[in-house]
């Protein structure tokens, strides 16, 4: 089988730093978006330093399998780390050796998806009440008021308001194709404000020195905002994502409008919140009411 490196240590060895910039720049050219860039070059990382004695055109299956099986065992990956892993995996052979890897059996075992969480209508408000910056209020309202992912959010370009339009291009998401969403009028009003005050050059949200604003600077200060409106909810960006969802299905707009809207390829996602939205209205009563 041979050794498997399962050196903790961050240094990596220069050859590897190399293959992952390299490998970085591949997945820019082919349009993927930074996070999930930094994602998979975190998770192939951990391969490249397991197989750093191999000759990594030679290594086959049965030890890429015994690769997993020594994380499951020693490091307790999770389900969706080993996904990530072998996707880098698939994705740097492909791109580097021209060859697919059949890794279908290594992937955990598909789990029902949870239901999404949300806030009601009066957490969002009582949220957006004790948001006390104009940058803050306007990316909570485009991940609240237009369904936003916070990685959508960050991407986002003066230009790609539309005031006259009233309406926002949402440039090469997800699931890399463009789309339209409304822009709602509270909003226009608070991103005039913020612009105002704030002047950013290029991105819509920009950090202290220029650039894209930090996705782990929102988590924060929802975080801090949510804590202080006494929300018992862990609340987190992509939790105000579904509350729009779910709040527009409660609202009686087509599920496929909503898909639209979303973003999502495939109806059966946004079937997901047709469940929460049905439960949230309240209209089944429990026999327990009726005694």
């Amino acid at each position: 089988m041979g050794i498997i490196n399962f050196s903790k240590t961050k240094v990596m060895c220069p050859e590897i730093n190399d293959i992952l910039q390299a490998y970085k720049a591949k997945l820019r050219l082919q349009r993927y978006a930074p996070s999930s860039i930094k994602t998979y070059a975190n998770a192939l990382a951990k391969f490249l330093i397991a197989f750093s004695r191999h000759d990594l055109t030679k290594v086959d299956l049965v030890q890429i399998e015994h690769f997993m099986q020594q994380l499951q065992q020693k490091q307790a990956i999770s389900a969706p780390y080993q996904k990530q892993i072998l996707a880098s995996i698939g994705k740097f052979y492909q791109l580097f050796y021209q060859r697919k890897l059949d890794l279908v059996a290594l992937y955990p075992k598909r789990l029902a998806k949870p239901l999404p969480k949300y806030l009601t209508p009066t957490e969002v408000k009582r949220l957006l009440e004790h948001c006390t910056n104009q940058k803050h209020l306007s990316i909570l309202q485009l991940l609240y008021g237009c369904g936003l992912r916070v990685s959508e959010v960050v991407a986002l370009k003066i230009e790609d308001i539309d005031s006259d339009a009233m309406r926002i291009l949402i440039r090469d998401p997800k699931g890399k194709k463009d789309r339209v969403v409304p822009l709602p009028r509270k909003l226009l009003h608070n991103l005039r404000l913020y612009y105002r005050a704030y002047r950013p050059k290029k991105f819509l949200f920009e950090g202290q020195t220029g650039g894209v604003y930090s996705v782990k600077s929102i988590q924060n200060f929802i975080k801090k905002y949510a804590s202080n409106a006494q929300l018992t909810k862990r609340v987190f960006p992509h939790m105000l994502r579904h509350s729009y969802a779910t709040h527009q299905l409660e609202n009686g707009v087509n599920i496929r409008y909503v898909q639209t809207l979303l973003g999502h390829k495939s109806i059966k996602t946004t079937e997901l919140y047709t469940h929460v939205a049905e439960i949230s209205k309240g209209n089944i009563l429990s026999p327990l009411d009726q005694l």
